[in-house]
């Protein structure tokens, strides 16, 4: 998910690099009649852009999902919440 954000946003002309975007995710596996299973993933995306750029990167954040063969494979089996928090910087 996170390569699919980052394919997205250089597609908008948005810089990534490690001191600019990274990801925080947490799976849960949950006991589903006895049997253990992966049931829900949360992605907490955090980027540094220029002002200017913010509302793209919200754009491509708002698309990338679709876009993902990680997270098509998976939806409807493990549920996936992402957030994107963005840092507006002055350059």
């Amino acid at each position: 998910m996170m390569g699919t954000l980052a394919t997205v946003l250089a597609g908008t002309k948005i810089l990534i690099s490690k001191d600019r975007y990274r990801a925080e995710v947490e799976g849960y596996i949950e006991d589903v009649d006895g049997i253990l299973r992966i049931t829900r993933i949360e992605v907490k995306y955090q980027l540094r852009v220029p002002a200017d750029q913010a509302e793209a990167a919200w754009e491509a954040f708002s698309s990338y999902l679709h876009l993902c063969p990680a997270a098509q494979s998976v939806k409807g089996c493990i549920a996936i919440k992402d957030e994107l928090i963005i840092e507006r910087t002055g350059l």
